[in-house]
């Protein structure tokens, strides 16, 4: 989205509806066939979907709209009085997060549509601004562990406000039409349809930001009806609003919500249980000026342009997203300062084994205790997430989460040294050349790629995840492209070898043996 250009509209996420688009929207619900007898809108700013169901639907007997700005409502309650409106407008001045929303829900007959526009904000973002303007804290997603910690939990505040509104009409029957992120959408359509809520039809219009809002983010205008009937396990997708058949259907199938239910269902064989591979994400410091140099000679410059002489065995060539999705591996702009073996170890040890490295961390030492995340709390002193044995193979197959294109590259050593990759960059470790070689070919054959992209969403910040990577069964993709037994030699070696670690000082001496025997001093 455009910058914002003050703290209130950040705060608020306050993007208020032109007119002619809550006209257009509310014909939609119109379209629907469904004669609402109440309209309710939540967080109404200037009431410009509250005046358009007053102008769309003749029967509601009840309108409400809700604001925590009273300058909003002093503008919309003008509009009222100057309209002269049959139907009784009732305007409540109030917070959402504190309001008693049952005593409201419970004077509107149904059925009930509740419209609007809610704000266009993450809980994070709300955090940063230490705003009073968000839900008491709850883990309402059901995240745990490392997404929680690593901002996975972090949420839009429409969808606390959506999920809000499936409660009231949880025991009730109307209709939910809002204009959200189209991200948002989703995720309400996966809480649907995981928790089987009685949604009897769904729809996803697209909208135009750009020109609405001046915004550039994908959103849309979101239609859930709600009620007794055969509950609905897809959703139509239409290109705007003003359009009469959908151009495609998105669906919740084994679990998961996909994009094509059709190739989808064609590749559904290929949906992995269990797995020799293990796709994991890059190193994760939080601190690039310290973490990330440029080679100059035998030493290094970082990012607030000092130069250093560092021991070598704890410098790696790093590549970024960018560079993976452009399929630059064979050289590197940046190196990485890796300070553990894996996570959670004493880096004390580095005082004697690294004195050079040690007292480069040391003149830094303020710059790497001020990182924000929760991560690091109660960890060793510099710390670092996203490595392990895996982190030091040899060979590698990796995509970038952020590119939008399924695009699996070999990685080799880049001067004799294992390359690592930065936390948005997802990666398959190898000890051969031939197995990556061998496992970026299967990853890049087409019922690899029309398996994976039935559940990819392109327009998502991040499409590709380890998730969705984590889904597609190697051994099943091999039977189909007639490469089962060159698969399984792979795979027996990797299993019986990625107990062991590769010492730092043994780097250099690759095993280029695609199956080598499980007493390998050299295995992963």
């Amino acid at each position: 989205m455009v910058r914002h250009k003050s703290k209130i509209l950040c705060e608020f996420g306050d993007f208020q509806t032109p007119v002619t688009l809550a006209l257009e929207a509310t014909n939609v619900v119109n379209r629907l066939g469904v004669s609402p007898r109440s309209v309710l809108e939540p967080t109404c700013g200037r009431g410009a979907f509250l005046l358009a169901a007053c102008q769309v639907f003749s029967q509601v007997n009840k309108f409400v709209g809700v604001d925590i700005s009273t300058e909003h409502l002093s503008y919309l309650k003008e509009r009222v009085a100057a309209e002269k409106y049959s139907a009784p407008i009732e305007i409540i001045n109030g917070d959402f997060f504190n309001l008693n929303w049952s005593d409201i829900i419970n004077t509107l007959a149904e059925p009930l549509l509740i419209i609007g526009n809610p704000p266009w904000v993450t809980s994070s973002e709300l955090g940063l601004l230490k705003s009073s303007n968000l839900p008491q804290k709850s883990n309402f997603q059901g995240k745990s562990g490392y997404d929680a910690l690593t901002g996975k939990s972090n949420f839009d505040i429409s969808e606390w406000m959506l999920l809000k509104h499936l409660e009231w009409l949880k025991e009730r029957t109307g209709i939910i039409a809002m204009l959200c992120k189209t991200s948002v959408a989703r995720k309400i359509l996966t809480h649907v349809w995981q928790y089987k809520q009685k949604v009897i039809r769904a729809q996803i219009y697209r909208i135009d930001t750009l020109k609405n809002f001046n915004a550039s983010v994908d959103a849309c205008f979101f239609v859930l009806l709600i009620g007794d009937g055969s509950l609905s396990n897809t959703c139509e997708i239409f290109e705007d609003l003003s359009a009469q058949k959908p151009s495609h259907v998105i669906g919740y199938q084994d679990n998961i919500l996909v994009s094509n239910v059709i190739d989808y269902k064609r590749w559904s064989h290929l949906r992995e249980t269990n797995s020799v591979y293990i796709w994991r994400s890059g190193l994760k410091h939080d601190c690039s000026n310290v973490m990330e140099l440029e080679q100059e000679g035998d030493k290094f410059r970082n990012g607030y342009g000092n130069v250093f002489s560092l021991e070598q065995d704890w410098v790696y060539p790093l590549l970024k997203s960018s560079d993976v999705g452009n399929s630059r591996t064979s050289t590197c702009r940046k190196y990485v300062l890796v300070t553990q073996r894996y996570i959670g170890e004493d880096t004390t040890h580095l005082k004697l084994d690294a004195p050079k490295v040690w007292d480069y961390l040391q003149n830094y030492r303020e710059y790497l205790s001020k990182r924000s995340s929760s991560i690091y709390r109660n960890r060793p002193e510099f710390s670092i997430f996203g490595v392990g044995k895996y982190t030091f193979a040899p060979w590698k197959v990796a995509i970038s989460g952020f590119y939008k294109a399924l695009n699996f590259v070999q990685v080799d050593p880049i001067d004799g040294q294992p390359v690592v990759f930065d936390d948005t960059v997802y990666f398959l470790s190898c000890r051969s050349k031939s197995e990556a070689s061998f496992l970026a070919a299967l990853l890049n054959s087409q019922p690899a790629k029309e398996f994976l992209e039935s559940m990819i969403f392109w327009s998502d910040k991040r499409p590709i995840t380890i998730e969705l990577l984590k889904r597609l069964n190697l051994r099943a993709l091999a039977q189909v492209l007639g490469k089962e037994e060159e698969y399984n030699g792979y795979a027996l070696s990797n299993y019986y070898q990625k107990s062991s670690i590769l010492p730092l000082s043994q780097h250099s001496r690759y095993e280029t043996s695609p199956i080598n025997s499980p007493q390998s001093p050299n295995s992963l």
